[in-house]
């Protein structure tokens, strides 16, 4: 696949996974404040998985993921997320 794509593309590639952590952390948190918004059981559903996905995406340990999407504490959540940003939570 590498032979397919240009230099500059191979760079935006590389880029993109050198920083995969920040993007990560930035989708958490801005699911973070669409779960605050939202209304309906439905779309928070949704969200919940979506952040669930993130943070192991992040590398965050699964019993931490799995004891704040449990019982859905979104409080949990935002210092879960700070706390991966600090490298704690890993």
């Amino acid at each position: 696949m590498a032979r397919d794509l240009t230099r500059h593309q191979q760079s935006i590639v590389k880029r993109y996974y050198a920083h995969n952590d920040t993007i990560q952390s930035d989708k958490v948190s801005q699911i973070v404040s669409e779960l605050w918004l939202a209304e309906d059981e439905k779309t928070k559903s949704k969200l919940w998985k979506r952040a669930e996905a993130a943070l192991t995406r992040m590398g965050v340990k699964e019993s931490r993921i799995a004891g704040v999407v449990a019982k859905r504490d979104l409080e949990a959540l935002a210092k879960l997320v700070s706390q991966a940003d600090a490298g704690k939570a890993r």
